[in-house]
């Protein structure tokens, strides 16, 4: 259940930054990332940028995916990429820059593979040009509330009055979606998919946040580190939590929370499964689990963001526990289920 292959959606008009991004991920090398890249026109742009750099290259080169009218064609290629024996921790689709997302969305969660979830959309948009994209693409305001991440690049380009004014533009726009401001399409891959254990610093001692967001381009004459600093939280518990407080706390969570993963344990009468949860901006996967042999019942949580209030976070998870002297009666754990895919439901009833 816990390796099911993470699909993320990353969008972005032309020009917003998106190619730049995936390349960045690629070239930091802690993960096997498998890519379908959106080829849109007859020279493949895209591909071109990125070949040699992936593990795993499938591209279209009759339209993008989103206009695909075959949708068994795109399963052919996550079927490829999700082949055990190319060890791929993530799948990212990068969409034309004339995309959909909402499409490319459907087609995702679509899949009748059972070793893919979707993983959430990533929205790319460039600041120095915000007003700009937006008055030729009055559409920019759908596809940012379906984000579940803005990543708001070419941050280095404008003030940093701009910069918060921006910021506010955002929100009034997409709601709490959060957002993440970068240069260079700099982005840390723990914010957006789980870092497998196998992979191994580039040195012998462990690298700071910081320093794992600087891949020391130092070539670039315009070499700038401009980027949201982050904030990391863990979360432990040996009482079991109240399905539905958890539910609440991530529906409603903490400002500038990006991301929080780990595993929950219910207190519901007769639930002696964990809880797996991925999230991603707005977006939550819950992937009920057994326990491994050997491993104690806790929960355990770790929460990325940028601006993070720890302690209030961690005082609001605690307040989740389920301290009556019975346990909760299953429907307790109805909002919990509202977030597991549907395939994983059938299986787990």
């Amino acid at each position: 259940m816990d390796r099911r292959i993470p699909v993320l959606v990353v969008a972005g008009f032309l020009g917003a930054g998106k190619t730049t991004l995936l390349n960045r991920l690629l070239r930091r090398r802690e993960a096997r990332i498998g890519v379908v890249v959106n080829d849109f026109g007859a020279v493949n742009i895209d591909a071109m940028l990125v070949a040699g750099q992936v593990d795993a290259m499938v591209s279209l080169g009759n339209g993008c995916v989103c206009c695909a009218v075959d949708v068994s064609e795109l399963d052919e290629l996550f079927a490829r990429l999700a082949e055990p024996r190319q060890r791929i921790d993530v799948i990212v689709v990068e969409a034309s820059g004339l995309a959909e997302p909402r499409n490319l969305i459907r087609m995702v969660i679509g899949s009748d593979n059972p070793r893919l979830r979707y993983g959430g959309l990533i929205e790319v948009v460039d600041a120095e040009h915000f007003d700009d994209s937006r008055a030729r693409h009055p559409e920019l305001a759908a596809h940012l509330r379906l984000a579940d991440l803005i990543v708001l690049n070419k941050a280095d380009r404008v003030p940093a009055a701009r910069r918060e004014e921006l910021r506010a533009q955002l929100a009034r726009i997409a709601g709490p979606v959060p957002v993440h401001s970068t240069a260079h399409g700099r982005i840390d891959p723990a914010l957006l998919f789980d870092v497998p254990e196998r992979a191994t610093p580039r040195v012998a001692q462990q690298l700071s946040f910081d320093e794992l967001l600087d891949d020391h381009d130092h070539d670039d004459p315009d070499h700038h580190h401009l980027h949201d600093g982050y904030d990391s939280v863990s979360f432990t518990s040996a009482t079991d939590l109240d399905p539905r407080g958890l539910v609440g706390f991530l529906e409603d969570p903490p400002a500038g929370l990006f991301r929080a993963k780990g595993a929950a344990a219910f207190g519901v009468r007769g639930e002696n499964r964990k809880f797996l949860l991925h999230m991603v901006g707005r977006h939550v996967v819950f992937e009920p689990a057994p326990w491994s042999r050997g491993e104690s019942r806790e929960t355990r949580l770790v929460l990325i963001g940028s601006g993070l209030d720890a302690d209030a976070a961690v005082t609001r998870l605690h307040a989740t526990t389920h301290t009556g002297p019975e346990p909760l009666d299953e429907e307790a754990l109805l909002p919990v289920w509202r977030y597991v895919p549907r395939d994983i439901d059938d299986q787990s009833a």
